[in-house]
């Protein structure tokens, strides 16, 4: 008995000491029991299949491009395109008496339609002594107002000049049309009649250059007189209408309207330079004919991406070079938004116009409009906004060839009969070898000098 209590002593104590070696711990986890009930009640959720899955790579590049834009296309020009001639004014007639001489002058002196400033026309420095509203009249004795007495055996003649000084229109510094002298010769002897020949003033043309750039192709062409095609020739007469279309190719954008914010015309490509004139401004009112009373306006807008504008041809006042560039900034804005004080195309006749017909977005026209955003459509300097130079325009006078002399003078002769009196001068020779002198001073002028 004691021999077996001593063995199971033997095990126990070998059991301890073989627990205590491989320092075993029998600690139950928390909550075993919890969650062992908790799995058992859960419902069993099927375990979804593996899809296959596999990464394709690109075996060749993408052929894909932006597509390129449109060639541009070449002008269609009319075949049957004539440039006009110039018309002989007919403005200017004279009646000679005794010892005095009456000239009567329309006040549309040029023939164009525009009637001068009184104040610019002189008959030797003399100024007008009446006139109505289509007629300036000069009076004066044969000897004032500048005349010059030439004398001959057969006869003497007393000579005159009307000249008229063409000043800057409004508060520009532009003109519209030249300076013209009109001579004007009396002459006397036993028996004459009256002739009178005619004023036949002729200007030179205009030459307009522009191109597009960028994404947003702007560009400005020089139109026909009915807007059917471009024009051929960029020749004009002075007062002529010069007709100006701002277009847009959209290529694939939203549909857009074109508008003009300014113009500015300078002698050299900079609108930093001077003399210039603005006249077209605050976002897009043309100040042209309210400053001068030109016939300068905006169209009625029949397309969103074009803006049809015509300007009376103009050049600097005292500028002999006859070279002009006009700059032009032009926008792009969304068709579907209004027209409004910084998108908008205003003229002037009678009152501000739009040429959409939004009359009240020409009401700040006279006072400040704001200058706009600098990017209408994005605001982030994309090219919906850019500079359009045009130029240089040449301004070139037609010379005056021998045949034409005659266009240049007015000849006037007396209906009257009278004596040839002596002459009071002392000494006939004298005067006699001044009126040859002049006489062939008047023939090689007509060699050289260009047409008035």
């Amino acid at each position: 008995m004691k021999f077996f209590i001593r063995i199971k002593f033997s095990l126990f104590c070998g059991a301890l000491s073989a627990a205590q070696q491989f320092n075993w711990n029998f600690q139950p986890a928390p909550n075993s029991f919890r969650d062992w009930r908790s799995n058992q009640d859960r419902p069993k959720v099927q375990e979804p299949a593996a899809v296959p899955q596999e990464k394709q790579s690109v075996h060749e590049p993408l052929s894909w491009r932006f597509p390129e834009p449109p060639a541009e296309e070449v002008p269609r020009f009319p075949s049957d395109f004539e440039l006009k001639a110039p018309l002989a004014a007919n403005s200017v007639s004279a009646i000679c008496g005794e010892n005095s001489v009456r000239v009567e002058a329309k006040k549309d002196l040029l023939g164009i339609g525009t009637p001068v400033r009184t104040a610019d026309v002189t008959l030797g420095g003399c100024p007008a002594t009446g006139e109505d509203d289509q007629v300036l009249i000069f009076e004066s004795e044969l000897h004032r107002c500048g005349s010059e007495l030439l004398m001959s055996e057969d006869l003497f003649t007393y000579a005159f000049t009307l000249l008229y000084t063409a000043s800057p229109l409004g508060g520009s510094q532009i003109i519209r049309t030249r300076d013209v002298q009109v001579s004007i010769q009396c002459q006397y002897q036993r028996k004459h009649d009256v002739s009178s020949g005619l004023l036949d003033p002729t200007w030179s043309p205009f030459i307009f250059t522009t191109d597009a750039e960028e994404s947003l192709d702007f560009s400005i062409t020089l139109m026909t007189d009915d807007w059917q095609s471009p024009r051929p020739s960029a020749q004009f007469l002075l007062g002529d209408m010069m007709k100006f279309e701002v277009s847009l190719k959209r290529f694939h954008h939203i549909p857009l309207r074109v508008t003009v914010d300014r113009c500015v015309a300078t002698m050299l490509p900079s609108v930093d330079t001077v003399p210039r004139y603005y006249f077209l401004g605050n976002s897009g009112c043309l100040f042209d004919s309210q400053l001068t009373g030109s016939s300068s306006q905006f169209l009625p807008r029949s397309q969103d991406d074009k803006l049809q504008f015509e300007v009376e041809a103009f050049m600097f006042h005292q500028e002999d070079s006859g070279i002009i560039y006009i700059t032009c900034g032009v926008k792009a804005t969304v068709a579907t938004a209004a027209v409004d004080a910084t998108n908008k195309a205003c003229s002037f006749s009678n009152g501000w116009k739009e040429a959409s017909g939004s009359d009240r977005a020409c009401s700040c026209c006279d006072t400040d409009c704001g200058a706009g955003s600098q990017s209408p459509l994005t605001g982030t300097g994309a090219p919906w906004h850019q500079e359009k130079v045009v130029g240089p325009i040449a301004v070139r006078e037609k010379p005056l060839r021998q045949d034409e002399f005659w266009m240049c003078c007015i000849r006037i002769e007396c209906h009257i009969h009278c004596r040839l009196l002596d002459p009071p001068h002392p000494d006939l020779k004298q005067l006699l070898h001044l009126f040859t002198e002049r006489l062939l001073q008047l023939i090689d002028s007509s060699h050289h000098s260009p047409l008035i």
